[in-house]
């Protein structure tokens, strides 16, 4: 009992119509041509058990579950009918449709964007291109925080389809396919309204559903998706759809008044299209405009489309009027909702969203997608909202009781963090043990360089700055006559999620270490991980990050001169090493010097093997562990100015 069913039209609410059909046909293909889906994908199984026409009976079957609004379990086999040879476009984009609403994102982009490139038929290329620029914001639709908790309505919900509820009074009223009678068109019941009172109304926990009123609920017609005037005594519901060829073919909206303690016969109202499907009536809190979905033709932008009418003070409904391309697409939009302060909300596959339908509250007549947990990759739809952050709506998401079920939604409080960086000083005098550094002065800095904060050491050197959530710092200390040091502080990407936080308020404290050596001229410090390919000087992408740093070093110390040394090991000649060792030094100089570092406060030398730290001379043999640790850049301070 779904919300979107396909057969000779686009039809919705669980109605669907049946076609009209000629020529020599299998009694599969007579059945899904009625729109008979249950039945026909029975009767195509029976053809693939038999080894029959595989491509066709499979791709039969995936559109039987599609038009039937299944397109979930459709995956399969429409992979088995490509698989199996077949060339229809169709079957090549829905299949990338299926994936998405199984929630396979990056393989449905990949299968959408194929078919995008090479199809032919310009209404599902259109709409292709249109769900691969789609596809692009899932990522973020999905890990944007909403701080919305979503809860299974139980005491509404059953085997069956259950969906479009609506509050009147203390009353829970929806629409279900829990009858008995079923519906050929996907096996389940034929849709009535129903009613539940709660036993706690604010838990909306508790309760037994009845039977709405024999006269809105007919036993052969789909009777769904009402809505009510304020004082609850006038209704608008959609009804249609009986599945016989003497029955309603398309679905209409219907109006009944409470008089005298009974519902009045349903009467159809005059905005229905007698070639179009009319359906998901939503009254507006004033009861002077009612907005309802319908596939007509003349002024829609495909698919379903959101239209309103104005009711005047004899009840009489104005011409129809489209809500427009910003609103509709060429896909599908119903289940329209007006909140008490006048905000729309609907329900669409054709705007950016995580599966098929999702809910969307339109604002400056744009439609904002109301994220995850709310919207997932299935069927999100038919929200009602009881407070601008809180409502119920209806989704087949997995781990519901039946096809769709009833859910309410609110927004919790969220959980906050904040971050905080502890850190120590240490001084280093050459050759001694490092000592805390009291009394320090400490930076936190920004991307920029600009100073945010400052704080000064205790006695065990020990400081501490708080961040913010989502940022990158820099801390910075800075004595006379000692080596600046600085490092990296990012929150970037480390704020938990909010189900891994258990109070209201969590702080989170990182740390670093900053030591401040003792300026000796002469004293080498080794460059980490400047490599160079084989018999080459050219600083390298990897090598130029590293010489970053020696470029920050010389900005944090700008008394300092330096001499920039390159080593080799002791394989190859002498003569050659030196040469080689030479340029690389320059080359790093110089890309130092490109930074912005003046010329005049670094040199370069080249040391060949002149310079070794361990046994491996010529002609010793050595591992190439041994012979990595004479490979090597260096700087030393050669000058300190005053």
């Amino acid at each position: 009992m779904k919300k979107i069913i396909v057969s000779c039209l686009v039809l919705s609410v669980a109605f669907t119509s049946s076609c009209s059909s000629s020529g020599s046909m299998s009694k599969a293909d007579k059945k899904f041509a009625k729109a008979e889906y249950e039945n026909a994908i029975e009767l195509y199984q029976a053809d693939i058990k038999n080894g029959k026409d595989l491509a066709n009976a499979n791709f039969k079957i995936a559109e039987a579950y599609r038009m039937s609004n299944r397109l979930p379990m459709a995956e399969s086999y429409y992979k088995a009918a490509l698989d199996a040879g077949s060339k229809r476009e169709e079957a090549m984009f829905y299949y990338g449709m299926a994936l998405k609403a199984n929630g396979k994102y990056d393989e449905a982009t990949a299968q959408i964007s194929s078919y995008a490139a090479k199809g032919t038929k310009a209404p599902l290329v259109a709409q292709a291109k249109r769900e691969t620029g789609n596809l692009k914001n899932v990522t973020q639709l999905a890990s944007t925080p909403t701080y919305m908790i979503v809860t299974p309505v139980d005491a509404a919900n059953s085997a069956s389809s259950d969906y479009a509820p609506v509050l009147k009074g203390e009353e829970l009223i929806f629409s279900s396919s829990r009858g008995d009678k079923k519906y050929a068109g996907n096996g389940e019941g034929f849709t009535d309204v129903f009613a539940l009172k709660f036993d706690d109304a604010k838990t909306m926990t508790g309760g037994t559903a009845r039977s709405f009123d024999p006269q809105i609920n007919l036993g052969d017609t789909h009777d769904a998706a009402v809505t009510f005037s304020a004082d609850g005594n006038t209704m608008i519901f959609a009804r249609g759809n009986t599945g016989s060829k003497k029955g309603t073919l398309n679905v209409d909206l219907f109006i009944s008044r409470f008089k005298n303690g009974v519902w009045s016969e349903p009467k159809m109202i005059s905005v229905n299209d007698k070639a179009a499907w009319d359906s998901s009536p939503a009254l507006s809190p004033d009861g002077k405009t009612l907005y309802f979905s319908s596939d007509r033709k003349k002024g829609g932008q495909g698919g379903n489309d959101i239209w309103k009418t104005t009711i005047d003070a004899n009840g009489r409904f104005s011409a129809p009027v489209n809500l427009g391309p910003t609103i509709n697409t060429a896909g599908n939009e119903n289940f329209p909702f007006v909140a008490e302060d006048g905000t729309l909300y609907i329900s669409s596959d054709g705007h950016a969203g995580l599966g098929m339908l999702d809910i969307f509250r339109i604002e400056k007549n744009q439609p904002v997608n109301l994220g995850s947990p709310i919207n997932s990759n299935a069927d999100d739809f038919s929200p009602y909202m009881t407070s601008a952050t809180s409502g119920i709506f209806a989704s087949n998401r997995a781990g519901g009781k039946g096809g769709d079920d009833i859910y309410m939604f609110a927004k919790q409080k969220p959980k906050l963090v904040s971050f905080f960086v502890d850190g120590s000083v240490n001084l280093k005098e050459d050759k001694k043990a490092a000592v805390p550094a009291a009394n320090q002065k400490v930076v936190l800095k920004d991307n920029a360089g600009k100073t945010l904060q400052e704080a000064m050491t205790d006695a065990q050197g020990k400081f501490s700055f708080k961040l913010d959530t989502a940022a990158s710092y820099a801390v910075v200390a800075e004595r006379p006559n000692y080596i600046t040091d600085r490092n990296a502080v990012v929150t970037a990407g480390k704020t938990p999620a909010q189900s891994q936080l258990t109070e209201e308020m969590t702080d989170i404290r990182l740390t670093t270490a900053l030591t401040l050596d003792k300026i000796v001229v002469g004293k080498a410090f080794e460059v980490k991980d400047i490599n160079y390919d084989y018999d080459k000087w050219d600083i390298r992408e990897d090598a130029g990050v590293n010489l970053d740093s020696l470029v920050m070093f010389l900005n944090d110390n700008p008394k300092v001169t330096i001499e920039l040394s390159s080593h080799t090991d002791s394989r190859g000649k002498d003569a050659y090493n030196m040469t080689l060792s030479q340029k690389r030094a320059e080359a790093a100089v110089d890309y130092i010097v490109s930074k912005g570092i003046d010329k005049s406060r670094i040199t370069a030398k080249g040391y060949g093997e002149s310079k070794l730290r361990n046994k491996c001379k010529n002609n010793v043999k050595c591992t190439e562990d041994e012979h990595a640790k004479n490979r090597r850049t260096e700087f030393k301070i050669t000058k300190v100015a005053k």
